[in-house]
């Protein structure tokens, strides 16, 4: 417990550093509303025994004016308290709402800045769960914090007032400050594993729902459906067991948080009544110390929310740190790409491996030792003349995309070195790459905006260069058909698009940047021969200078490349002009005729069959 209460105190001490003003205008406001409190119960104690008490037994005269003073200064002091509220509720949720904006911003920029090697390590899921309920969980205690503060010196001012009118009494009544605190520390003990696993099922609940809407399109064409239900259904009821042990700890202590100041109310008045009868006290001291002990009901209970919610707010924070504190960096120099002309390309000696899946800093068991990833591409050595046009050919799992997004530095070679123009990329100023490559990857992402906002997608150009690169990617036939053309909304992902239309403006994107090395990942598998011959040679007529290589699998895509680099399990097997290849490399060979020989087979077995 002590080391959770300490590290909770001190992630809300930085919160309180981070955003002070609404903490102390809160802090203002929750004080007036515990000095005003208890000046209340100290004002109602001398209305009794002045006002109430004389006017009852007739013991003393009371005028009119009296009485209207003493509900004025009731009246006065109430107007103070709802002030003291107004501000601890308003500025304690400016306070709460600020801290929760600054490290969501925080982690967005985080995320951007991480390399996406990172993020291959990290579920999507997780990570959307960290940037909403973990910093939620995190921050959820700064809203009982004034609250509790101000309790605290509502139970010190409470305190002296009690003591002032009978020791006694207060002595007996303040007993059960201690039993609340002892019942408190009881509870977060018991609460504090269960909120910590809450906090993680619901980051697995986030990672399988987002894996489930993410693969939607498999799920509905396997028909999946059903065991898609199963495993989130899984996931959702341990959230709700978990959920459920947490409440019933917080069912069973919170009815005997409430009881105790009840319980020394009681005991305050049975005693109280005594000492009245004795002569030993007052009826306002009497009334006076039991309407304080009975204010403290309700407050005293911020104390238990607040030990209950620092678990979340380690749970959270460990959860927040973990992206914001990662060391994993995209190292960038300040030298710039030379101006003009098509880029060089070369690698020497490159390898790569995938990192290992990340451990949940939440995780309930210890994480097992994870295997060292199997090399993705190793010695990777070759030379892309510059304004050539080359095409990387592989099976399945032979290193291809991996070495594209190697080339315009997606991810950062594990050995060796990728070189534009003979500079290192590593040396390459941050945003040199950018703006002089271009990627269009295999999975073709379209945003929800229209025609023109994913052509331009930030950049400062024209209708008219938006146009041309449309044109290049053989696209602007279909945009003009459209209705609203550049203005037309493409919905979510491109949903009112065919594959080979989000392609071709996937193209375009790249294009409208002129880029000087143009890196297509398996982007023009959806195009047929003539479009993607089309979009090549309209490249070599702009003179716009492009270095291009393909990652390609159809003899027709092949053929329209100067040279032609086979990968094999990571490793450059053979490299030369597709026909000179094809002659010696009998592995090549079998790869690029397999459609061929697939169809020639299909023809014969239906000649036969007729």
């Amino acid at each position: 417990m002590s080391g959770t209460f300490i590290i909770g105190v001190k992630t809300l001490a930085r919160g309180v550093r981070e955003e002070p003003r609404p903490f102390r205008i809160a802090i203002v406001g929750s004080l007036i509303y515990g000095i005003g409190n208890a000046a209340s119960g100290w004002m109602i104690g001398r209305v009794t025994n002045r006002i109430v008490v004389p006017a009852l037994t007739g013991s003393a005269s009371i005028s009119a004016g009296d009485v209207w003073l003493a509900g004025a200064t009731l009246m006065a002091i109430t107007v103070v308290l709802v002030g003291g509220v107004l501000l601890r509720r308003i500025f304690g949720g400016a306070f709460t709402y600020a801290l929760q904006a600054r490290y969501r911003r925080l982690l967005s920029r985080r995320y951007l800045d991480l390399p996406l090697a990172w993020h291959h390590a990290h579920p999507a899921g997780r990570l959307l769960a960290t940037a909403g309920s973990d910093v939620e969980a995190m921050w959820q205690a700064t809203l009982v914090l004034p609250f509790a503060l101000g309790t605290a010196v509502l139970i010190l001012f409470a305190g002296i007032a009690m003591v002032s009118a009978d020791p006694v009494l207060a002595a007996v009544g303040l007993i059960v400050v201690p039993a609340l605190v002892i019942a408190n520390i009881a509870y977060q003990r018991r609460m504090s594993p269960l909120v910590v696993r809450v906090q993680h099922l619901r980051g697995e609940v986030s990672t399988t729902a987002h894996e489930s809407f993410e693969g939607a399109l498999v799920v509905k064409t396997l028909g999946l459906a059903d065991d898609e239900v199963d495993r989130f259904r899984v996931d959702a009821e341990r959230l709700r067991d978990a959920n459920v042990a947490a409440g019933r700890t917080r069912g069973a202590f919170d009815p005997i948080i409430e009881a105790l100041p009840s319980l020394g109310t009681l005991m305050v008045l049975v005693l109280g009544t005594v000492r009245v009868a004795a002569g030993t006290t007052t009826v306002g001291d009497l009334v006076q110390i039991a309407y304080l002990l009975g204010l403290l009901a309700f407050p005293v209970r911020s104390f238990g929310w607040l030990l209950a919610d620092l678990p979340r707010t380690v749970a959270g924070d460990a959860r927040v740190q973990d992206v914001l504190q990662s060391d994993e960096t995209t190292p960038w120099g300040s030298q710039p790409v030379d101006a003009g002309g098509p880029l060089t390309v070369s690698t020497t000696d490159l390898s790569y491996r995938h990192p290992a899946p990340a451990v949940d800093p939440l995780a309930e068991e210890p994480a097992k030792p994870h295997p060292a990833p199997v090399p993705v591409l190793s010695d990777v050595t070759l030379d892309v003349t510059a304004g050539t046009t080359v095409a990387i050919v592989g099976g399945t799992g032979a290193g291809k995309s991996t070495l594209a997004g190697l080339l315009v530095r997606l991810v950062d070679p594990t050995t060796g070195h990728v070189l534009l123009d003979g500079v290192d990329v590593r040396e390459l100023a941050e945003g040199a790459i950018a703006g002089a490559a271009s990627l269009v990857p295999q999975s073709t992402f379209v945003f929800d905006d229209t025609i023109r906002g994913n052509v331009a997608l930030g950049l400062d150009v024209t209708d008219d260069e938006v146009w041309q690169a449309l044109e290049l990617a053989q696209a602007e036939g279909f945009v003009k058909s459209l209705p609203l053309g550049l203005d037309e909304l493409v919905g979510e992902r491109g949903s009112t698009l065919s594959g080979g239309q989000r392609q071709r403006l996937a193209l375009a994107r790249a294009l409208v940047r002129r880029p000087r090395l143009l890196v297509l990942d398996d982007a023009t598998s959806a195009l047929d021969p003539t479009v993607e011959r089309a979009v090549l040679d309209g490249l070599e007529r702009t003179g716009i200078g492009t270095t291009v290589v393909v990652v390609a699998y159809r003899p027709a895509t092949i053929a329209l490349a100067d040279e032609v680099v086979h990968l094999e399990h990571g490793r450059v097997v053979d490299r030369g002009p597709a026909a000179e290849v094809e002659a010696r490399d009998a592995g090549y060979r079998e790869l690029v005729t397999a459609y061929a020989r697939a169809a020639a087979a299909r023809a014969a077995a239906e000649e036969e069959v007729a």
